[in-house]
């Protein structure tokens, strides 16, 4: 981190210096984004990287559409109505939200900022409006961005799901091409990671986030 860029705890408006202190806890956490257009295996090797790093936690996005059969409350989303919603946005309680096909959905800020001051890797997997939110009010977070080997391949791997219709499939595949237009041009991701064979892509993104850790631990 050159500069001694302020960590995602610092930069998270003091929330190391918020509440009680324990004798464990440390000013090392780190906000981890990691990102990617559809179909080119981005929550596959965002498991794998929480699975690799001992402390890491996956934070639980809340949402505002209904909540399904197969859904677990705090474990797929954490249900909220629109006027949690609405209380949550106007009380600043957010590190970044969106609205997708008419329902919303967000990042909660004190969970991850306890977690960032107990010194946890705290892993967020968001699309690039997102990251761009979290990078503004949280400057020293790191953002990874999974890209596919080349356009062709993401277009075979979105086809190959049989998920959706032939028309469906070419919006999906118009929406990853500006996704990852932005992401390379916004300035929120610090590394892109190529997923062109899976085992060599989850170690790679291992990898970086281990080295800023490591960064952080020996400015620190």
């Amino acid at each position: 981190m050159p500069g001694r860029e302020p960590s995602a705890m610092t930069a998270a408006g003091g929330a190391g210096g918020a509440g009680h202190r324990l004798p464990t806890d440390t000013d090392d956490g780190l906000l981890l984004i990691i990102s990617g257009p559809s179909g080119v295996g981005k929550t596959t090797i965002t498991r794998a990287v929480e699975r690799a790093i001992p402390g890491a936690v996956f934070s639980v996005s809340v949402t505002t559409r209904q909540k399904t059969a197969g859904d677990v409350e705090g474990v797929d989303y954490h249900f909220v109505s629109d006027a949690e919603f609405d209380r949550l946005v106007a009380d600043d309680e957010l590190l970044e939200w969106a609205e997708v096909f008419g329902r919303r959905y967000g990042t909660p800020r004190k969970w991850a900022d306890e977690q960032l001051r107990r010194g946890r890797l705290v892993i967020l997997e968001i699309d690039v409006k997102g990251a761009r939110q979290v990078k503004e009010r949280m400057p020293g977070a790191f953002g990874v961005f999974i890209l596919p080997p080349s356009e062709e391949a993401l277009l075979q791997r979105l086809r190959a799901r049989r998920r959706d219709t032939e028309e469906a499939i070419a919006r999906r595949f118009a929406e990853a091409q500006r996704e990852i237009a932005e992401a390379k041009a916004c300035g929120a991701y610090d590394a892109f990671v190529v997923n062109d064979e899976l085992e060599r892509a989850i170690e790679e993104a291992v990898g970086v986030v281990r080295g800023r850790m490591g960064i952080m631990k020996d400015e620190g």
